[in-house]
């Protein structure tokens, strides 16, 4: 969090800098104008504020003459603008930096408008409030497309309530770079401490045993410190944080540090991720430099997933002496040619459409790649519902003690990994030991994660965080006892990603993307022209014999239907997308759609531009009692709304579902859309 004082540094602190960087294009300070800004007409202005030199977004205070009385103030309604940026051309890696602030209740994100396509990409996200202007950065990796900055706020209902900007400022480089030169300090924050924190630091420090900046012939420019002069329990602890992450990095981090006494403290260099994990880069040595001298340190850095720098300096006592920190850099490449590159994790993932991937099976009973046609008695694979799985103790002997066992490719140590799969367990009885995961180092298997759930039938979502403390591989065992004592289990979708599991929850969504998860994102249903709405779910419907028995995101989550039990024969209910803009290139709509039931009736997919409605799908009629997966490629030139709508068929057998909604740029893969008719059960 930032400290106070670097806050009030942003506003008031700009006599201080000692030179600015020339901003790029899209950079703008309020003052007197927008500079080339412009409000979305679809929705609330952002008003420019002349007197505090901002621009905001404010509730509506509700009609009258502005006066703050009761009535009006439960009248108030939330509003939300839309700032878009002049075109933009960056050739190369940029950061964004925000001043902004939060009032009473709100909401701000930040996305990437690229020419042509109908949807924006989200960069970031707050909803946190706040009582005084905070910094945000946000990295802008190269691209040769021109794009907009969106900048979307809105205000709560609330009253008060508003979203501000101070200033939007771009500039060349990595948001991890500073040279403490400019008032906003990069984004960088001190992690307030009662009695040790870091200070801006200037030449008027010199008597203090730091020389300047370290900058040739710069005697007048200004750096981060610390001193122990107020430290007072033992191992006293002061944190420079540098702002998060935005986009995945690896490279060399450069910066200049210097000690007044290399015996009194601890200074060591840190990642931390958004769960608060810590990981050390860099650790200086006991004696490693002359006192007051600067000294510059290159450690490779290599964050996959958004991750913070913290300087941090452990003092002893008062006599622990200053550190300090100037001219942090970062370059793409590693700082030595012997560096390995980042492992790519999607070497250990595998739908098995196309065979094992990485993964073998050694001398164990095998594992058998199965396919099974969409029918109404078996569940097909998790990727499409009509792909290719894998299927443990498919085909047993006489004899028995049966070990399925498959095994991953070989993955680097000190490394953190987060695997996750889908399991279906489809045998006779369902043991303990239907499925484990083991992590193989060397001659020696550790389990990681055994399979708890018991329901049968249905692709549950497994997943697990593990650390490599030296080259490893991931393995699959399921074991069966005997003919009647087998926990024959199916597995698919293997991935493999860098970091915790945790840190791929709360990601932000692109727009029309949905899980049902935590509501519906945005998709609202037609109360205008249908009869029913669409019900958000989890497990089974309450009618037998129809409808899904699990979602298809984890098996165990939400997901959307058609009830149809208290509608008639011909009844509808329709779901509409967010407003999308018209986009001059193909779109590529993907979702999984449950259509379960003796009774079952019609699913329909439409585009609607304005009023002129054209249908881009239609399926009728009983599928499969698995999910199926389709993707729907379309064109629109014009603001237009996905709309979803499934009809009731002849009996109440006939409960339609949909999940995990997809918007993607361009045209869809060759393989993507299924429309299988084929009740069978063969397995291929």
């Amino acid at each position: 969090m930032l400290v106070e004082m670097l806050l009030l540094l942003v506003v008031f602190g700009a006599a201080m800098a000692g030179g600015h960087s020339q901003p790029a294009p899209g950079s703008c300070s309020f003052e007197s104008h927008t500079c080339e800004y412009t409000s979305d007409p679809d929705y609330s202005p952002w008003s420019l504020h002349s007197e505090g030199h901002f621009v905001a977004v404010e509730e509506d205070g509700g009609p009258g003459s502005g006066e703050d009385s009761p009535q009006t103030r439960a009248q108030s309604s939330a509003a939300r603008g839309v700032l878009l940026s002049p075109l933009l051309e960056l050739d190369e890696w940029s950061c964004l930096r925000l001043v902004y602030q939060v009032s009473v209740e709100g909401s701000l994100d930040v996305l990437l408008r690229s020419e042509g396509q109908s949807f924006d990409r989200p960069l970031w996200s707050t909803k946190a409030p706040s009582e005084s202007w905070l910094i945000s950065s946000v990295d802008l990796s190269n691209t040769t497309q021109p794009f907009r900055v969106v900048i979307d706020g809105a205000s709560g209902a609330a009253a008060g309530s508003s979203v501000s900007l101070f200033e939007i400022h771009i500039s060349p480089g990595y948001c991890l770079e500073c040279n403490f030169e400019e008032s906003h300090l990069c984004g960088y924050s001190n992690q307030w401490n009662a009695n040790v924190n870091w200070y801006v630091g200037g030449v008027q420090l010199r008597d203090n045993d730091l020389s300047p900046d370290h900058a040739p012939r710069n005697h007048t420019g200004h750096f981060m410190h610390v001193d122990s002069v107020h430290a007072v329990t033992f191992q006293e602890v002061a944190k420079l944080v540098s702002p998060m992450t935005t986009a995945p990095m690896s490279g060399c981090l450069s910066f200049q540090y210097q000690r007044s006494e290399a015996r009194g403290n601890l200074f060591s260099v840190y990642t931390r991720d958004r769960l608060g994990q810590y990981q050390e880069l860099w650790r200086a040595a006991p004696e490693s430099q002359e006192p007051g001298e600067w000294e510059p340190v290159q450690v490779d850095l290599k964050a996959p997933y958004s991750v913070q720098v913290v300087f941090e300096v452990a003092f002893s006592s008062p006599r622990g002496g200053h550190v300090a920190v100037d001219d942090i850099s970062f370059s793409p490449q590693f700082c030595s040619a012997d560096t390995e590159p980042t492992f790519d994790p999607s070497l250990g993932s595998c739908d098995f459409e196309k065979g094992l991937c990485g993964y073998g099976q050694g001398h164990s009973a095998p594992w058998r790649r199965l396919t099974v046609k969409p029918n109404i008695f078996r569940n097909g694979d998790h990727t499409t519902g009509a792909g290719s799985f894998l299927l443990a103790h498919s085909q047993l002997g006489p004899r028995s003690g049966y070990v399925s066992r498959l095994v991953g490719p070989s993955l680097p140590t000190n490394t953190e990994f987060c695997l996750r799969f889908y399991f279906s367990l489809r045998g006779f009885s369902q043991t303990e030991q239907a499925l484990s995961v083991y992590l193989q180092q060397g001659l020696v298997q550790q389990k990681i994660w055994t399979q708890g759930e018991k329901s049968r039938g249905i692709w549950i979502q497994g997943d697990v965080s593990f650390t490599t403390s030296s080259p490893s591989k991931v393995v699959f065992v399921s074991v069966c006892r005997s003919l009647w004592d087998c926990g024959s289990v199916a597995l698919d979708d293997i991935s493999l990603d860098l970091g915790q599991c945790e840190l791929g929850t709360g990601l932000l969504l692109g727009p029309a993307q949905c899980d049902f998860e935590l509501g519906f994102c945005g998709y609202s249903q037609d109360r205008h022209s249908d009869d029913a709405d669409w019900n958000r779910r989890r497990g089974p419907t309450p009618t037998s014999y129809t409808g899904p028995r699990g979602d298809h995101t984890t098996g165990l989550g939400y997901y959307v239907h058609l009830e149809a039990s208290p509608l008639l024969p011909g009844q509808s209910a329709r779901l509409r997308s967010p407003s999308l803009r018209g986009s001059r290139g193909p779109q590529c709509l993907i979702f999984y759609f449950h259509m379960y039931g003796s009774g079952t009736g019609r699913l329909s997919v439409h585009v609607d531009e304005g009023g002129d409605v054209r249908r881009l799908w239609e399926s009728e009629g009983e599928r499969s009692m698995g999910w199926l997966r389709a993707a729907l490629q379309y064109q629109s030139d014009r603001r237009h709304q996905i709309v979803f709508e499934a009809t009731r068929g002849s009996s109440v057998r006939s409960d339609i579902a949909i999940d995990d909604i997809k918007l993607e740029s361009g045209p869809c893969s060759a393989v993507e859309d299924l429309d299988v008719r084929g009740h069978s059960n063969d397995l291929e």
